[in-house]
């Protein structure tokens, strides 16, 4: 077997799902990745630990081991592997197995390899569920349409937050527990998300009356992140359901999901066939 067809063979495998051989490599993908995130899991339970803990270690080295080899392999057959490195797979895939080796300077850092659990969003593609991913990048789009007003939006808590912190540490104090500004605004935060620790409480009269100003305030504005989400959610909606258009009447207004066109009754394309998404080589489909 040449190099060439070789690498045609793995990429067919590794990155397909049209083939028995492919749906049986993500399938076992899956698998593996379940039982590696079950062995992080268990490991950070003491009593499993105590008894286990050496043979926990070993497995979470093979599990590396092989999700290392299967990088490698992604590298090696990708027609284009860099547009696969820069991709969302590539970059989680990545990720997926730095914890292990960053773990032999940084014990703790080997529980990061709880991001592995987005490795198993490629169960959509095995299942042919990409018309619900359809719902994510929908999502998606309407927190980056929004972005800027959430910037804004934040921006205004932090500089309220600021205030109000430097108030209650001028009238309470250190005497009360408001030992620093940093310290004061960590209440203003706690207070005016609605949060209360209770771990810092004002003592004087003044201070109580901030407080119930923070929190007035706090339940006033947590709304407002979520109407300027919601408003977009709904604009990106009425413009993508105007997106599916009938191959028969032209006439558009159609659910992103609907198989048949509500006018003519003429059959539309495959939902699967409308999502228009970046795959792994970083080409559109």
């Amino acid at each position: 077997m040449t190099r060439h067809s070789l690498q045609h063979h793995l990429y067919i495998v590794i990155f397909g799902t049209h083939t028995k051989a492919g749906r049986a490599f993500d399938i076992t993908l899956i698998a593996a990745i379940l039982a590696s995130l079950a062995v992080l899991v268990f490991e950070s339970v003491p009593s499993v630990n105590a008894n286990w803990g050496i043979q926990l270690r070993y497995l979470e080295y093979t599990f590396t081991a092989l999700f290392t080899i299967e990088y490698l392999l992604r590298l090696y057959c990708s027609p284009k592997p860099t547009a696969y490195a820069k991709s969302f797979y590539g970059v989680i895939d990545l990720l997926a197995i730095l914890p292990t080796y960053l773990a032999f300077f940084f014990p703790a850092a080997t529980f990061m390899g709880v991001i592995r659990a987005l490795r198993i969003m490629r169960i959509f593609r095995i299942l042919k569920l990409v018309r619900y991913l359809q719902d994510s990048n929908l999502l998606l789009r309407s927190l980056l349409m929004a972005r800027r007003k959430i910037f804004i939006f934040f921006s205004t808590v932090a500089i309220l937050v600021t205030i109000f912190g430097a108030l209650i540490y001028v009238i309470e104090g250190p005497k009360n527990g408001f030992t620093s500004i940093p310290q004061s605004i960590y209440w203003a935060i706690v207070t005016i998300t609605t949060v209360g620790y209770g771990d810092l409480v004002p003592q004087t009269a003044l201070g109580k009356g901030i407080a119930a100003i923070t929190m007035l305030l706090g339940y006033s504005i947590l709304a407002v992140p979520t109407g300027i989400i919601t408003a977009e959610l709904h604009q990106e909606m009425n413009s993508h359901k105007s997106l599916v258009k009938c191959p028969n009447c032209s006439r558009s207004g159609h659910e992103s999901d609907a198989l048949f066109c509500k006018h003519c009754g003429s059959q539309l394309a495959d939902p699967d066939k409308r999502v228009v998404s970046v795959d792994e080589q970083g080409r559109s489909k």
